[in-house]
C-alpha cells in the first residue's frame, strides 16, 4: 500500500485516472475479497414469499395439479379423474403420498367446506382452496368448453361401454360367490328343516286322521236321525204329527250354518269345513307335541326366499348365456 500512495504522488492526478493505473488498482482490490470470499460461503437468498396459487392444466383431455407438498419439498403431479373420483380420493391421494400431511381440506373461495363425497367433475367447475397443513393454496381451474348434446350422448355411450366391459369381467366370479353363499344358507335352512318336517308330517297325519273321523261321525249321525224320523213317522206317528218336527230341525240346521258363517265369515262348505276341521286338530297336536309353528314358517319363508335368489341367479339372461329352446308341450 506504500508503493501505491508512491505512485499515486508522483504520477499526479491525471496518471491515476490512466486505464493502467485503474486496472492495477482493481487487481489490487480485488485480491484480498477473493481471498475472504474463498474463506467464507456465499448464502443467497430473496425475500420474496412463495406463491400459493395452482392452476389445474389439462394434458390429454385429463387435469392435472401440480401440488407442492409439505414434507418433500418438491411438486407433485396429481393426474384426476373427474367422473370417477372425489374429493375424498384427492385428499387420500395427497395423503398417501406425503406420509406428512396431517390435516387436508377442501373449501370454496367463499370459505365454505365441500363435502369429501362431492365429484371432482363437479369441484373443477370453479376455483376453490385447498388447505394442507395449515396452508392454504388457491386452486385455478382453467375455463372448459360447454358440453354439447352430441358430446354428452357419446359420454354416455362410453360409460355403458364400460359398464358393460366391467360387467363382463367381474359378474362371473360375483356370481359364483353368491351361488356359494346361497347354497350355504340353503344348506343351512334345510339341516334346521328336518326336525321340524318329520313332526309336522306326524302332525299333518293325526289331524287328516281326526278330520277324516269327524267327517264319518257327521255322517253316521245323519243316518241316524234320518232312520229316526223314518221310524218314528211310519212305526209310532203318523206323517201329521212328525212335519212340524222336520220342519224345526230343517230351520234348527239352518240356523247353524247362518251361525257358522258369522263366526268363520265363511260360507258352509264341505271342502272349507274339513280344512278348518283339518287345522283345529293340527294346532291342538302342535300345543301338544310343543311344535313351534312361528319359528317353522319363518324358516320355510327364508328358504323359498334363497330357493328364488338361486333360481333368477341361475337363469340365463342372469349369465349372459343363450337362452334354451323352448320345446313344445306334447299334446
Amino acid at each position: 500500500m506504500a508503493c501505491l500512495r508512491m505512485v499515486v504522488r508522483l504520477a499526479g492526478p491525471s496518471r491515476f485516472r490512466s486505464s493502467a493505473t485503474l486496472s492495477a488498482l482493481q487487481q489490487l482490490k480485488v485480491q484480498p475479497s477473493q481471498f475472504l470470499w474463498r474463506c467464507h460461503p456465499v448464502i443467497c437468498c430473496s425475500t420474496s414469499a412463495p406463491s400459493n396459487d395452482i392452476t389445474v392444466h389439462y394434458r390429454h383431455g385429463r387435469p392435472v395439479l401440480a401440488l407442492p407438498l409439505p414434507s418433500r419439498q418438491e411438486k407433485c403431479l396429481f393426474f384426476l379423474r373427474p367422473m370417477l373420483t372425489t374429493v375424498s380420493d384427492l385428499i387420500h391421494d395427497i395423503r398417501r403420498e406425503d406420509s406428512g400431511v396431517s390435516s387436508a381440506s377442501v373449501f370454496t373461495t367463499d370459505g365454505v367446506s365441500v363435502a369429501s363425497g362431492t365429484p371432482m367433475d363437479a369441484l373443477l367447475n370453479k376455483d376453490f382452496h385447498l388447505c394442507i397443513n395449515g396452508v392454504i393454496y388457491n386452486v385455478h381451474s382453467e375455463q372448459r368448453e360447454p358440453l354439447t348434446s352430441e358430446r354428452v350422448t357419446s359420454m354416455e355411450d362410453v360409460k355403458n361401454a364400460v359398464h358393460m366391459l366391467h360387467t363382463a369381467l367381474h359378474i362371473p366370479e360375483h356370481h359364483l360367490m353368491k351361488e356359494k353363499e346361497l347354497q350355504q344358507k340353503l344348506d343351512i335352512l334345510k339341516q334346521e328343516l328336518m326336525p321340524l318336517e318329520q313332526m309336522k308330517a306326524q302332525l299333518d297325519l293325526r289331524a287328516e286322521r281326526s278330520s277324516s273321523r269327524a267327517l264319518w261321525v257327521g255322517l253316521a249321525l245323519l243316518s241316524v236321525q234320518g232312520g229316526a224320523l223314518a221310524w218314528l213317522t211310519w212305526w209310532v206317528y203318523s206323517w201329521d204329527v212328525m212335519e212340524p218336527v222336520t220342519y224345526f230341525i230343517t230351520y234348527s240346521t239352518s240356523i247353524g250354518v247362518y251361525a257358522y258363517y258369522v263366526l268363520t265369515k265363511q260360507d258352509y262348505v264341505y271342502p272349507d269345513a274339513k280344512d278348518r276341521q283339518f287345522l283345529h286338530y293340527f294346532y291342538k297336536g302342535a300345543r301338544r307335541q310343543q311344535f313351534n309353528v312361528r319359528k317353522y314358517n319363518r324358516l320355510k319363508d327364508e328358504l323359498s326366499s334363497v330357493e328364488e335368489d338361486l333360481r333368477r341367479l341361475r337363469n340365463p339372461n342372469q349369465l349372459k348365456l343363450p337362452v334354451e329352446q323352448i320345446q313344445p308341450s306334447a299334446e
